[in-house]
């Protein structure tokens, strides 16, 4: 097992789908799932209140996605929904919309798709022209 640290503290990774891995169906986890290769289908955490899925650099996931906390570096084709704190890094790249309720995205992440705050468990649009930007 191994730790991931991000700005909001440590992460136990209880697993993994390395490098080089496809995986063809829908993956339900608990705890913590890192994923550095591809999945083709669903992934959700088993308590969507209480999992923490880290996307790497050179993962790609084509599906739909929902846990609590969400790390994202690399390709997200579907549906998002995150119950809790999503950081978008620099190469994070998603195709679909995007439910949050905490959103944290760095300079270069893309989004395809709408965002939705998620807010006392309903979902509001927000227009990206409302969004303040901060130029690095």
């Amino acid at each position: 097992m191994s730790v991931f640290k991000s700005k909001k503290g440590s992460t136990k990774i209880d697993s993994l789908i390395g490098q080089g891995t496809t995986v063809r169906g829908d993956i339900s986890f608990s705890g913590g799932l890192r994923i550095d290769g591809t999945v083709i289908g669903r992934v959700s955490a088993s308590d969507p209140k209480s999992g923490t899925l880290v996307i790497s650099e050179k993962a790609r996931i084509e599906g739909s996605v929902q846990c609590s906390h969400l790390i994202h570096n690399g390709e997200i084709i579907g549906p998002i929904e995150v119950a809790q704190y999503v950081e978008l890094q620099t190469k994070a790249r998603i195709k679909g919309d995007l439910s949050y309720k905490t959103l944290e995205m760095h300079a270069g992440a893309m989004i395809q798709g709408k965002l939705l705050h998620l807010s006392n468990g309903k979902q509001e649009e927000i227009d990206p022209a409302s969004v303040a930007t901060v130029e690095e």
